[in-house]
Parts: structure tokens; C-alpha cells; sequence
């Protein structure tokens, strides 16, 4: 049997010396100016129906190089150059094949800075890793250990709006295995009181970390606006302090999800939870702060790729079953259940907790689902013409 090895991206903060981070800014400017050069020849040519590959991007570049406009790109190494041609032709991969847009312009100010690096561009030895064009190793900070005898095959250096630098090493990490089977499943319904609530009846506070430091970000942003807009020492300076605010918010409710999910992937064989469309909720002017700071898309990323990682099943019911209106003890289907409820008792006698009661319905059907064969995404063309986990139970008559 052939073993395969989970590739890990390992993170890691560094503090880059003057020459270092001048070094990287360059780089950052001219990875920025490569991709932004091969979109607009892409899409030029696009508009005379033609189509442009990666090796014609690639040629491009080279001859780019060797004009007089464009030479400062001899500067800085050329494979972070290559991986951004390559990264557009990913972008456009995911266009044609209808999984994302077209692909958009980089800014200056408000795209990603980042460089990735090939096995060709670095070297990595006795934990000190050098990046090319640079005499010394990055000054790192060993968080964590990497995989014993790992060798990264890529590295991604990148500088946040809090001005942060981190590391990224793409190594494969044979310590991830999948866990013994056990025999136990759970339903899980997201919420905003509560950040999940089990079909065990348990329910995990929403830490809310947004609003707990909303005052603080209130004041980061005001001290931004009283900035004149431009390029003043002044108005960066504000705009860190606001960015570093965003920066502990995101990485505490990061590390909230991460403890979270890595428990329920350790606990249980299969998961079940709510195909939700948080794209489409998030447009509720209402809600829309509460439900980004609850984070339900990165908790179901989170928990999709670390059950594939250790042998666990994510099932996504529909996102239109009644969970909430239904009974879960005899089935009885209410006909209306505003927010506002949260406890309601059932024709059959039985009081429920509006969120377990609904957790324990979505593992049922989600249990039922994937017996039918429906998978991780709802099916949408079944021989009946609904979901198998859309089709709403039978009223019974009282």
C-alpha cells in the first residue's frame, strides 16, 4: 500500500534586517507589477478572442526584462516573478472552469504583499533558511517545530497591514494519519448566542471578539480619518495601529476555531452541519457584522480539510431543511417558527431547546444523506428532483 503524506503549510513570524525587508519590498513591488502586466496582456488579447497561456506570459517576461522601462525586474529573483505568472494561470483555470471571476488588477495599497519561492530560490539548512539575493538567513522565530527531517519544497514570505512578516514553509508532515473509527456522529447548528450548538445539547459560547474590542477599533479608526489622505509618515502610522487592532481580533478568533474544530474532527467519525450561504447573509445590514465575526465559512473550511486529513466525514445538509420547525421527536413539522422563540413545545408534549432541537434534526438527515449518497455538497439532481436533504417531511395530522 502506497503511503501518502499530507503536505502542511507551517507559519512563522521574522524580523527582517533594513537590507532584508528593502529586499522583500522590492520583490513584493515587482511580483505585484508582473501579474498586473500578464492580466492586461491576457486581457487584451481576450478581447480579440484570442487566448494566452502561461508559456507566452512566460516569454513576455523575458522580453519585459530586457527593456529599458522594465529593467529594474533584473533586481529582484525571477522565480517569485514565474510563481505570479503561474498564479494568474491558476486564476484563469478557476474563470474558464466557472469556480471564480475573472481575475482582478493588484494594488498597491490593498492586495496581499507576498513572494513565493521554489526549492531553486531558497536554501535550507540546519533550521536557517536563506532566500535568494540575500547574503544572510531570515531572522526566524521557531514557534513551533517543523516535521523532523523536512525539507520545504516551497516558501512564501509575506508582510500583513500591521507591518508583520511571516514565513510560510510548505513541508509534507508524516505525523498526519488518519485516527482509529469510532462510532460517533454529531449535528451541529451555527448561530450567533451561541457559536455551535451539538446535537449532545452542548452549546459553545460566541467569544465575539469583534465587539469585545470594537472600542478599541473605534478609536484606531478615528484617529485614521483625522489623517490627510496621502502617503504622509503620519497617516501610515494611524493606519498600523487600525491594522494591528483587525490583526489581534483575527488571529484570536483563529485560534478559537482551530482548538474548536480540531476537538470535533478528534471526537467524532462524522459531522454534520448546514450548507449555509454566508455570502448571501452577510448582505443583512443588520447581522452582517455579528455573522463575520462569528467566521462560519473558515469554521467549515477548517473542519473540511481536517477530517480529510484524519479520516472523518463532513456532510452538508441543505440549507433550506426546517431544521428548527421540525420535531425531533415524533417529526411533527410547525408552520412557523420566528427567531424569537427559542424554546417551543411540540402537539406530541415534548419541549425543545429551539438549537438542540434543531442540531439533533440535521444530524438525523445528514445521517439519512449519506446513506442516499449525497456528499460533503448538497445534491441538486436527484431522480426525484430535490436533495435528499431537502425534502420536507410529511405533516402529520395531530
Amino acid at each position: 500500500m502506497k503511503v501518502t503524506h499530507v503536505k502542511r503549510a507551517f507559519k512563522y513570524r521574522f524580523y527582517p534586517t533594513d537590507a532584508q525587508a528593502a529586499e522583500l519590498s522590492r520583490t513584493f513591488g515587482c511580483v505585484r507589477k508582473v501579474y498586473n502586466l500578464a492580466l492586461a496582456a491576457r486581457t487584451k488579447a481576450w478581447t480579440r478572442q484570442e487566448r494566452v497561456n502561461y508559456n507566452q506570459t512566460s516569454a513576455m517576461l523575458t522580453a519585459w526584462k530586457k527593456s529599458e522601462e522594465l529593467a529594474y525586474l533584473n533586481a529582484v529573483s525571477s522565480v517569485p516573478l514565474q510563481q505570479a505568472l503561474r498564479h494568474l494561470q491558476l486564476a484563469f483555470t478557476h474563470f474558464f472552469g466557472q469556480r471564480a471571476k475573472y481575475p482582478r488588477f493588484k494594488s498597491r495599497k490593498k492586495s496581499r504583499k507576498s513572494a513565493e519561492y521554489t526549492t531553486s530560490a531558497f536554501r535550507f539548512r540546519d533550521g536557517r533558511l536563506t532566500l535568494a539575493k540575500m547574503a544572510q538567513p531570515l531572522d526566524i522565530v521557531w514557534s513551533r517545530p517543523l516535521p523532523e527531517g523536512a525539507s520545504p519544497s516551497t516558501v512564501t514570505v509575506s508582510q500583513d497591514a500591521a507591518g508583520r512578516w511571516f514565513v510560510s514553509l510548505l513541508c509534507e508532515d508524516p505525523s498526519v494519519q488518519p485516527l482509529p473509527a469510532v462510532n460517533t456522529a454529531v449535528g451541529i447548528d451555527v448561530g450567533l448566542d451561541h457559536l455551535l450548538t451539538l446535537s449532545t445539547g452542548e452549546k459553545v459560547a460566541n467569544p465575539r471578539y469583534e465587539r469585545h474590542d470594537r472600542a478599541r477599533l473605534a478609536r484606531a479608526q478615528r484617529q485614521l480619518a483625522r489623517k490627510a489622505k496621502g502617503d504622509g509618515a503620519n497617516r501610515a502610522k494611524a493606519r498600523r495601529k487600525a491594522a494591528k487592532v483587525y490583526a489581534r481580533i483575527a488571529d484570536r478568533r483563529r485560534d478559537h476555531l482551530h482548538k474548536l474544530t480540531t476537538r470535533l474532527v478528534r471526537e467524532n467519525q462524522t459531522i454534520v452541519i448546514e450548507d449555509l450561504a454566508v455570502r448571501n447573509m452577510v448582505k443583512n445590514g443588520s447581522l452582517a457584522r455579528a455573522i463575520s465575526d462569528a467566521a462560519w465559512s473558515e469554521f467549515r473550511s477548517m473542519l473540511e480539510y481536517k477530517a480529510q486529513w484524519y479520516g472523518r466525514d463532513v456532510i452538508a445538509i441543505d440549507r433550506w431543511f426546517p431544521s428548527s420547525r421540525l420535531c425531533s421527536a415524533c417529526g411533527t413539522l410547525q408552520d412557523k417558527m420566528p427567531l424569537h422563540v427559542r424554546t417551543w413545545t411540540c402537539d406530541c408534549g415534548t419541549t425543545h431547546d429551539r438549537d438542540v432541537n434543531a442540531a439533533r434534526n440535521i444530524l438525523a438527515v445528514g445521517l439519512t444523506a449519506s446513506v442516499c449518497g449525497a456528499g460533503v455538497r448538497p445534491q441538486r439532481s436527484t431522480p426525484g428532483g430535490q436533495s435528499a436533504t431537502k425534502q420536507k417531511p410529511p405533516r402529520r395530522e395531530p
